[in-house]
């Protein structure tokens, strides 16, 4: 990070209500009372904490956490990359200036300093995970000037730490994707008091996840060969980069390649030491991998007809991690991704995960703590198994309901207020990568921030406060992605009312340097805009006639679309030679390559898709569109060879794929579309001039945001087609859009982001007036699973025609929402042919 940028750190204040999930213990703020903590040069009151021929002392307490330690380790390693110089790790200070590092109560140093009102921690006292960063004089004799960092408990000392580390301009993601920080010769503090904490949600962290393509390979064939395996080696740079983002809870790697985390007891004993929870997914009930672990006959995984044998397996593991910190998954499901196996009807299903989760509370009392409420628990009602507990399962009143989404990014069910008043609260186990139906999106991350953010903060308003898990897939590549939604977990209002261009030009200034950061948001911000039309690992239609390849798009959109992703990559290519040539592999990894690779995919798909419908009429065009399929599969393989061999020396050989990667899972993966042989193509140049041609007049659209009246309803810019959507919170509010139709035989067409409603899974529904005519109701439900909400979340968006076909002229459309949460992306006249293909209704 540049000078200027690390000055520019300051920790803003944010304070709001805290409500529902109190019950946590967490109020809602992660506050902060500062300026920046470093300076350019000399300040009054402050000091010079690196220099020439000054170097702190780091002083902590061997008797304080083993977290503790291993941040401070971390910090030494980080004032020697950026200053040259190396810090030492003591008990006791050894030099005119020091970094006194400790945690109230846990740390003799610091409890003296406290006594004696050295350093004002009322505050921290009994707080979670928050701590205090303080410039003192003369806090030992010796010692002149010091930066004391003070947390309320292991992991606030920890934050605390890599807080300073990050205001150094030591990015989160300096080990994981490479983002070297600028050197400086020196480092001044300035005088003042740091506080942040307590975090916004309890319980922060990732869950990584279908591992068999990146992650895994990586680990056994270049990270650690010795091991063979995603082990110790691996999860100690998780664990240190979940401190660095201020996270706290892990759910490990689980798929069957990999070997189950507790086989290995380091692996939890290293948890431990570096004060991470360590939970599993909702297919993982009390912390087993029954992929791995369930060693018995599948059929007898049956609570049904085996439970001795299954409680005996689930408390195995309870008596061995009693005694560390756990956040431990109740409920039951098959043995992977499944439903739960036994009982057939609904209430059969009802009365037996009723019993399964009292006698998993049992055993948890038995061998964890007796008062069972106060282990932390989590029921996630994941797929099926929400249907379950709509149907009248009664979670126990101190488990934490964990609200899913429906794999796509959009969260299916909000707490009512009668749930987010339990003394568990709530919490949201989100997608950012994902392998199942209708496809996957296992290679690049392309959620756009603008989702993630509207969705997260709508279920903490509702009271999702306790637990917060996001899917990452490999980790890599959707850095930019955990970083932000653990950024809302640490400080929910830290991106309320901010768009998704802000969020991103702030966070390539932190991590790439402010001086590119406003054009690099712009690129970023595009490349998310294009990919949610359709992801690039969704670049497949459901079966039209006989080519299953055909798209929805007419050749005038298909050609508008390419021209975009053509003109993003040639700016992107402009910008990356004006990145230094340190930050070179950083950027190649977080901006230029999911930038290049997702339109090559689009080249290569539709390029393919144009040959194809046009090779036997008009041959040239064909070969042309052709010679552009093929050059783009070219470039997919080098950049994809570029990131495995080249980054970094190598360092991540292996992890990055092309997709689709192996014949794995190959249901829930595009196909490959067929590529011509070379004799069969010509020069790209012919097909790409009409590509970036002029468009001809496709069908007339109108973005939701250019309204001519507004009451109630509110833009939230990153998703759908235009600027943004427009979004309705409540029932009864109205949005007027004006309509020029042009020509005769023209429909109107709604399309809708496919949310969710507030409530218990109710439809989206809109009335829908044109030219004050009596109001059609539109309604789409939201059956997860459906062949319309496949659509739709392919599409990321659905669609629905009203009325009859308009004549030619000015129409006043008036939208009524008729349901909370109502987004509307845009309108759009369409001829009778496109109705169609494209109507997903």
């Amino acid at each position: 990070m540049h000078v200027a940028a690390v000055c520019a750190l300051a920790l803003a204040s944010s304070a709001v209500p805290n409500g529902g999930a109190a019950a946590a213990g967490v109020s809602s703020r992660a506050t902060a009372e500062t300026a920046p903590i470093f300076a350019d040069g000399p300040v009054q009151g402050g000091f010079q904490l690196v220099g020439a021929g000054v170097v702190p002392t780091i002083v902590v307490d061997p008797a304080d956490a083993a977290v503790v330690r291993h941040a401070a380790d971390d910090l030494a390693d980080d004032i020697l990359t950026v200053t040259g110089q190396r810090a030492s790790v003591a008990a006791a200070p050894a030099g005119k200036t020091a970094i006194l590092v400790g945690t109230l109560g846990g740390s003799a140093m610091i409890d003296q300093l406290v006594a004696a009102k050295r350093v004002e921690v009322s505050r921290l006292k009994g707080a979670w995970e928050s701590f205090v960063i303080a410039t003192i004089d003369r806090p030992a004799p010796g010692v002149d000037k010091a930066l004391v960092i003070i947390g309320s408990d292991r992991r606030g000392t920890a934050f605390g730490v890599y807080e300073v580390a990050q205001a150094m301009g030591v990015s989160p993601w300096a080990w994981w994707a490479d983002v070297t920080p600028q050197r400086r010769e020196t480092l001044y503090v300035r005088a003042g008091v740091h506080r942040l904490g307590p975090p916004s949600v309890r319980y922060r962290g990732i869950f990584v996840n279908d591992e068999d393509w990146g992650l895994y390979p990586w680990a056994v064939k270049t990270f650690d060969p010795e091991r063979g395996d995603i082990g110790p080696k691996t999860y100690r740079k998780i664990f240190t980069l979940l401190l660095r983002l201020k996270a706290n809870t892990l759910w490990p790697a689980m798929h069957h390649t990999t070997a189950p985390f507790n086989s290995n007891p380091a692996n939890a004993k290293l948890a431990e030491e570096y004060g991470i929870v360590m939970g599993s997914s909702h297919a993982e009930a009390m912390l087993r991998n029954n992929v791995g672990e369930w060693k018995d006959d599948p059929a007898k995984f049956n609570y049904a007809t085996n439970p001795d044998g299954v409680k005996a397996y689930w408390e195995e593991r309870a008596k061995a991690n009693a005694g560390f910190e756990s956040l431990w998954t109740v409920g039951m499901r098959g043995i992977h991704d499944t439903g739960m196996v036994g009982p057939k009807t609904t209430e059969e299903k009802v009365a037996l995960l009723d019993k399964i989760i009292a006698d998993q509370r049992e055993i948890l009392s038995k061998n964890v703590n007796a008062d069972v409420a106060k282990i932390p628990q989590i029921f996630v009602p994941y797929k099926e198994v929400l249907g379950i507990y709509r149907a009248g399962l009664k979670v126990p009143d101190d488990v934490t309901i964990v609200w899913p989404d429906d794999n796509f990014g959009y969260i299916r069910q909000f707490a009512s207020p009668e749930e987010s008043a339990r003394k568990g609260g709530a919490g949201v186990y989100y997608h950012l990568s994902y392998l199942g139906y209708p496809l996957a999106y296992l290679w690049l991350s392309t959620t756009p921030p603008a989702l993630v953010q509207e969705e997260m903060i709508h279920a903490w308003d509702k009271g999702a406060r306790n637990v917060w898990i996001a899917n990452v897939g490999d980790i890599k590549p959707a850095e930019i992605g955990t970083s932000h939604f653990l950024e809302m977990a640490w400080d929910i209002d830290r991106w309320r009312g901010k768009t998704q261009r802000q969020f991103l030009q702030d966070w390539t200034a932190r991590n790439l340097g402010p001086d590119l950061s406003g054009k690099t948001a712009d690129l970023l911000d595009r490349y998310y805009r294009l990919n949610f039309e359709r992801r690039p690992e969704h670049l497949e239609w459901p079966p039209v006639a006989e080519n299953r390849h055909l798209s929805s798009y007419t050749p005038q959109e298909v050609n508008t679309r390419l021209r975009a992703f053509r003109s993003l990559v040639a700016e992107t290519k402009v910008t990356s030679g004006q990145v230094p040539p340190a930050l070179q592999d950083a950027w190649f990894q977080l901006v230029e390559f999911p930038i290049r690779i997702s339109a090559a995919a689009n080249m290569r798909f539709f390029a393919a898709e144009r040959y194809n419908a046009l090779i036997d009429s008009q041959q040239a065009m064909a070969r042309s569109a052709g010679g552009a399929a093929v050059e783009a599969q070219a470039e997919i393989t080098a950049m994809t060879d570029r990131f495995n061999n080249e980054i970094a020396g190598g360092k991540w050989r292996w992890l990055m794929p092309e997709e689709p990667a192996d014949s794995q899972w190959r249901i829930y993966r595009a196909r490959p579309i067929p590529l011509p042989g070379a004799a069969l193509t010509a020069d790209p140049a012919t097909f790409l001039a009409v590509v970036d041609a002029t468009p001809s007049a496709g069908s007339a659209v109108f973005e939701a945001e250019a309204f001519q009246s507004n009451r109630g309803w509110r833009l939230v810019e990153g998703v759908g087609r235009g600027e943004g959507v427009m979004i309705a919170d409540a029932a009864g509010v109205e949005l007027t859009l004006k309509v020029e139709v042009g020509t005769e035989g023209r429909s109107l067409r709604v399309g809708v982001l496919p949310i969710f409603p507030d409530g218990q899974g109710g439809e989206i529904a809109l009335d829908v007036s044109i030219d004050g005519a009596a109001p059609q109701r539109v309604s789409w439900p939201r059956a997860v699973g459906s062949p319309a909400w496949a659509q739709g979340v392919l599409d990321n968006q659905l669609t629905a025609v009203v009325g009859s076909p308009l004549s030619p002229g000015e129409h006043l459309v008036r939208l009524t929402s008729r349901a909370g949460r109502v987004a509307v992306d845009q309108l759009r006249l369409v001829t009778p042919e496109v109705v169609a293909v494209h109507e997903n209704h």
